[in-house]
């Protein structure tokens, strides 16, 4: 499937992804915005980390962090079969499978395998359904562990607020239909 969507920076820049036929990717405006903001201090972008990119669509917030930092390996998790064969091609165009696992599964149901092993999570649930992003937050409250940075993608007019006891809001910021939420494990 021809699409817009395309790496922003790293070693495949302007590379283009391709897409299931029923995502609703994150707009490469906002991943733009979003990455400033990770890289204005937030994250250190020489450091190796793991990156876990829940409900992952296409893969492109995973597939981003691969192209940026070296030393990153991606967990992709998604329910659809049609998700997970586009992030399977995605990677494989670009061979960098051996950095990736990528998971059919929940991602609440993956959080007790994968959050506290986690320094960066991406969390896009579709916005359908919000009760699933507040659900996949609370599930990451229990069992990360301090520090893992959580981007949280909301849809505006349906935003919600994370308990302010475990996590530390950093940036709140909206861009067109699009909430983010970058949020600290206390």
């Amino acid at each position: 499937m021809d699409s817009k969507l395309q790496i922003i920076s790293g070693q495949f820049r302007g590379r283009k992804l391709r897409l299931p036929p029923d995502a609703r990717p994150t707009q490469n405006r906002t991943r733009i915005a979003l990455f400033n903001m990770l890289e204005s201090g937030i994250i250190d972008a020489g450091t190796d980390m793991v990156v876990w990119d829940a409900f992952a669509g296409s893969g492109a917030f995973g597939i981003e962090c691969l192209s940026r930092y070296a030393g990153t390996r991606a967990i992709f998790t998604d329910t659809s079969p049609t998700s997970i064969r586009t992030i399977r091609d995605n990677l494989s165009v670009l061979n960098i499978g051996a950095c990736a696992t990528v998971v059919q599964t929940d991602a609440i149901g993956a959080v007790d395998k994968y959050a506290a092993n986690a320094d960066l999570i991406f969390v896009d649930p579709p916005y359908a359904d919000e009760n699933l992003g507040r659900a996949f937050v609370a599930r990451v409250a229990r069992v990360g562990r301090a520090g893992t940075i959580l981007i949280w993608e909301q849809e505006v007019g349906h935003e919600s607020q994370p308990n302010g006891d475990v996590w530390e809001i950093l940036r709140d910021k909206t861009y067109g239909h699009a909430r983010l939420l970058i949020l600290q494990k206390a």
